[in-house]
C-alpha cells in the first residue's frame, strides 16, 4: 500500500473527529492550547489504536464488527448529541453546558469517532503488512486535523451564538445516522 493511499484513508477516517473538534471548539467557554491538544491527542490516539486493534483481531471479530459497529457508533453519537440538544434549551441560569473537556465525554467521542477505524484495521489486515506505517499516519493526520478543528470552531462560534450546542448535537446525531445508513444501505 502506497503512502498516498494511506494518507487518503487517514484523511477520510479523520473527518468525523475533525467535525466533532469544530463543534467542541465552538462550545468551549475558555479554550486554551491544552484543551485543543488534549482533544487532538485523544482523537489521534484512538484513531491510531483502533485500526491496530482491528488488524490484530481481524480473524476473530470480523463478523461481530461488521454486524454491530455502525449501531454502536450511532448509539454513542446519538446519546452525546441528544444531551447537547437538551442542554441547549435549558434556561441560562440552570444550564450545565456541554463540556468537551470532560474526560467521560471525551472518551465517548473518541470511541464513537474511531469505530470506523476498527473496521478499516480489519480491511488492512487483508491488503497490507505495513500496519505500523498506516497507524502512525492515521494518528498524526487525525491529531493535526482535530487540533486545527478546535480552533476553527472557536473562531466561528459567534455565527452560532447560544444555539451552538443544539447545532453540535444535530451534527453528532447526523454523523451517527450517516454511519448507520452507510452500513445498512451499502
Amino acid at each position: 500500500m502506497t503512502l498516498i493511499t494511506i494518507i487518503i484513508i487517514a484523511v477520510g477516517l479523520a473527518m468525523d473527529a475533525f467535525a466533532v473538534s469544530i463543534v467542541s471548539g465552538a462550545v468551549y467557554k475558555k479554550l486554551n492550547i491544552t484543551h485543543a491538544f488534549r482533544m487532538a491527542a485523544f482523537f489521534g490516539a484512538f484513531q491510531a489504536f483502533m485500526p491496530l486493534l482491528g488488524y490484530l483481531a481481524a480473524s476473530t471479530v470480523n463478523d461481530y464488527i461488521a454486524n454491530y459497529d455502525h449501531w454502536i457508533a450511532f448509539g454513542l453519537l446519538s446519546v452525546v448529541g441528544g444531551k447537547m440538544i437538551f442542554e441547549s434549551f435549558k434556561i441560562k441560569s440552570e444550564k450545565q453546558n456541554f463540556d468537551p473537556s470532560n474526560l467521560i465525554i471525551l472518551l465517548v467521542l473518541s470511541v464513537a469517532t474511531s469505530i470506523d477505524a476498527l473496521a478499516i484495521g480489519i480491511t488492512l489486515s487483508f491488503i497490507t503488512q505495513a500496519i505500523v506505517k498506516a497507524v502512525i499516519v492515521i494518528g498524526i493526520i487525525t491529531f493535526i486535523l482535530s487540533y486545527l478543528g478546535v480552533f476553527i470552531g472557536k473562531k466561528f462560534e459567534h455565527f452560532f451564538e447560544t444555539k451552538i450546542e443544539a447545532f453540535g448535537g444535530i451534527i453528532l446525531i447526523a454523523m451517527g445516522l450517516k454511519i448507520l445508513l452507510q452500513h445498512i444501505l451499502f
